[in-house]
């Protein structure tokens, strides 16, 4: 866990804004604060899919990351933000940016952001690169804010293998510190409803392991019940094998330093944050995925 300063005065938060609450992580986010009783504004691109919270009706208000106008308006009088990243294209970066301008144009006080894991401007997963660039808007704006520095989703490992149960990539014998998504949306549960108490901290999220793509495959199989193997591929090979989905070339350098990442040791590193803050131990493949 890697924390920088800390508020000395911490307090509930007032009225907070979650996005990406039609989501794994944001929807988990939202029904837990619900459930806490914090005041909730859910920010939706389309409101009939907001989720229905037991025990609570939330503000939804409709804005898109890039809209402006929209974004300022559905932020005003919001004390806390849950700022989940949007998803991948290839303005993300402006996206995000924009939308953290509007954040405090609107007077937010405290963001809390999902970047990734050792996110830096010369990460070799390409989109971890974003990700560096937001929080440095972040950092700039005059906001307070917490950074959940997310590891791979330990929920999409499965997605990696293709339809032949073969998980193909050049990621050699490097491994990753994969983290689920629902601990992500505990963290964030638990920094939101005590924010000044985390105004300044940058969370390095990981599962309790790092594993090889073999390691990965093989316990995968079992929990599965259906084989799953992992076969290196090299840089050449990678970039080939994905022109069958014919992706523009952000889109293709994305998947490729997804494994290239995971060889450089970048996504190596295992935290202690997820227990240390919420109290429970990260979930495994096994737990994750019902047979732990």
């Amino acid at each position: 866990m890697t924390v920088t300063s800390a508020s000395s005065s911490p307090s509930a938060p007032g009225l907070v804004a979650v996005t990406g609450s039609t989501g794994a992580v944001g929807g988990r986010v939202a029904r837990t604060l619900a459930a806490a009783g914090v005041p909730l504004r859910l920010v939706v691109r389309d409101a009939a899919r907001a989720p229905r919270l037991e025990g609570a009706e939330p503000e939804v208000v409709v804005a898109s990351y890039g809209d402006h106008a929209a974004s300022v308006e559905a932020l005003r009088g919001v004390d806390v933000l849950f700022m989940v990243s949007a998803a991948e294209a290839p303005d993300r970066r402006a996206q995000h940016l924009d939308f953290v301008d509007a954040a405090a144009e609107a007077g937010v006080r405290h963001v809390v952001y999902t970047s990734f894991q050792g996110a830096a401007p010369d990460s070799v997963f390409t989109l971890a690169r974003d990700h560096w660039a937001t929080e440095q808007r972040l950092a700039e704006s005059g906001m307070a804010t917490t950074i959940l520095r997310d590891s791979f989703y330990l929920d999409v490992l499965p997605e990696f293998a293709g339809e032949d149960g073969v998980l193909r990539g050049p990621a050699g014998e490097g491994r990753v510190a994969a983290v689920a998504r629902a601990d992500v949306a505990d963290v964030a549960s638990v920094v939101m409803q005590r924010p000044d108490e985390h105004a300044g901290a940058r969370y390095e999220l990981t599962g309790s392991e790092a594993l090889t793509l073999s390691e990965v495959a093989a316990r995968l199989g079992v929990v599965l019940g259906r084989p799953i193997t992992y076969h290196p591929e090299t840089l050449d090979e990678a970039y080939e094998s994905r022109q069958r989905w014919q992706p523009e070339p952000w889109q293709a350098d994305a998947w490729v330093s997804t494994y290239t990442s995971i060889a450089s040791g970048e996504v190596s590193a295992v935290t202690t944050a997820v227990r240390d803050l919420t109290g429970h131990a990260p979930l495994t493949i096994e737990t994750l995925f019902g047979r732990g």
